[in-house]
């Protein structure tokens, strides 16, 4: 039996998710036969940190004893914003001799400080992507996918994307049976790809604070296949279609067409994973009209077309 090695690093106002959602994972590939993923917390001086909860974790040790892991996992968390200097060093140090090197969530921000994503693509949580790109310009931030691999490096979206991410790597190590067999355990998805956008597009919108637009949204969520122009939104909310497509725009943050744009993408995602329908089928039934159309819209927005999204993408249970 091949043994993983899996230290954890913890600091105060760490997010008590990121740290437990991928150690879940890794014990429970270890439940399976022939695997075995030796887990460890460390925190600088071995004292037990406060998460930003308010919860208490006790680590295994001290950072200076742990070793060289084969995977090193740096969580995120509100301790992030003004990190200890101490940690910054030892994760400069000792972060480029793991095998391979995990961030979750604004874990992201402490191995850039340590330099170690220079010259790299990584994502972080949507809400500090702007700020990890403008301090640190060598790195490549790509603020939509849940998570991003990058050689030995890899990094992920907000809280429960580091249990995806930590599900990927098990797959990847062990096969798709393992991580299934995991994701029912702990009754989560187990095929939410990478490339994921972090948001699904009415999470991605502000919710409108008037009713009728709000109305409007959820509408078009129910009917991607229907006349979703603005002209036929502004008569459904009772506007006019200037003063709508302001008022859409101000309450939303998304014009009324990206966001219709984000439904019907959404839309033809889910049926092409989740069912066996065509896609000449797929395209009317998410408002695209032609098989063509959508491929357009896929590629824009994706860089694959919908044949190749389903292939790559649909679990096998369904292909069967």
């Amino acid at each position: 039996m091949k043994q993983r090695s899996v230290l954890v690093v913890l600091f105060e106002g760490v997010q008590s998710l990121d740290v437990t959602g991928p150690v879940e994972v890794f014990a429970g590939a270890s439940r399976f036969p022939g695997i075995s993923y030796e887990l460890r917390t460390a925190s600088l001086d071995g004292a037990p940190v406060r998460c930003s909860s308010g919860l208490t974790l006790v680590p295994d040790g001290a950072l200076a004893d742990a070793g060289t892991p084969d995977l090193l996992l740096v969580p995120g968390g509100a301790g992030t914003r003004a990190p200890d200097p101490e940690l910054i060093s030892w994760l400069r140090a000792h972060a480029p001799q793991a095998r391979q090197l995990v961030s979750v969530c604004t874990g992201a921000l402490l191995l850039a400080a340590a330099g170690q994503l220079d010259g790299h693509r990584v994502t972080t949580h949507w809400s500090v992507c702007a700020q990890l790109a403008r301090s640190h310009p060598a790195v490549e931030v790509d603020p939509d996918p849940i998570f991003v691999r990058d050689g030995r490096l890899a990094t992920s979206a907000g809280v429960t994307a580091g249990i995806d991410l930590a599900l990927a790597l098990v797959e990847e190590e062990h096969g798709r049976e393992v991580a299934l067999g995991i994701a029912r355990h702990l009754v989560v998805f187990l095929r939410r790809p990478g490339n994921q956008a972090q948001f699904s597009a009415q999470l991605t919108a502000q919710t409108a604070v008037r009713e009728p637009l709000r109305d409007v949204q959820h509408w078009v969520t129910e009917h991607p296949d229907a006349d979703l122009s603005v002209e036929a939104l502004a008569s459904r909310a009772g506007l006019s279609p200037r003063h709508f497509a302001r008022a859409f725009q101000a309450e939303t943050g998304l014009t009324p067409g990206r966001y219709v744009e984000r439904v019907r993408l959404e839309q033809a995602r889910r049926l092409l994973e989740d069912t066996t329908e065509g896609v000449a089928g797929i395209a009317r039934a998410s408002g695209y009209g032609t098989p063509e159309a959508m491929r357009r819209a896929f590629l824009k927005a994706l860089g694959t077309a919908p044949a190749e999204y389903r292939k790559r993408f649909r679990p096998q249970s369904v292909r069967a």
